[in-house]
């Protein structure tokens, strides 16, 4: 059975970051998209298999197990509702930043 991909309010503002980001540093609207793109698209490989990505040890001190999936500079971290047949991305992480601020309160 195929799982539900599901963008937390969070996970979608941090998208919005990162296009906002890529159009000023580049001046090129169709650059920023093109990236936002493949962040957008990249969840879709664990609509088959959400267990694929790693466990997120950053987070593992928190009552949901996270896991992560990469796309590019981008950890893009989630969690599995096995009993709704869900993905839920609660955020995109830059994985050039300190990776402690995985943590930072959302």
């Amino acid at each position: 059975m195929k799982y539900k991909i599901i963008w937390s309010d969070f996970a979608e503002q941090q998208v919005d970051e990162i296009f906002k980001y890529y159009e000023q540093k580049t001046k090129s609207y169709n650059i920023a998209l093109n990236i936002v793109r493949n962040i957008l698209l990249a969840p879709n490989v664990l609509i088959e298999n959400p267990k694929i990505g790693q466990k997120e040890i950053f987070l593992k001190n928190r009552k949901i197990e996270y896991h992560y999936w990469v796309e590019s500079n981008y950890k893009i971290i989630y969690s599995i509702d096995e009993e709704n047949k869900s993905v839920k991305i609660a955020d995109v992480f830059d994985t050039r930043q300190n990776p402690n601020k995985i943590g930072r309160k959302k």
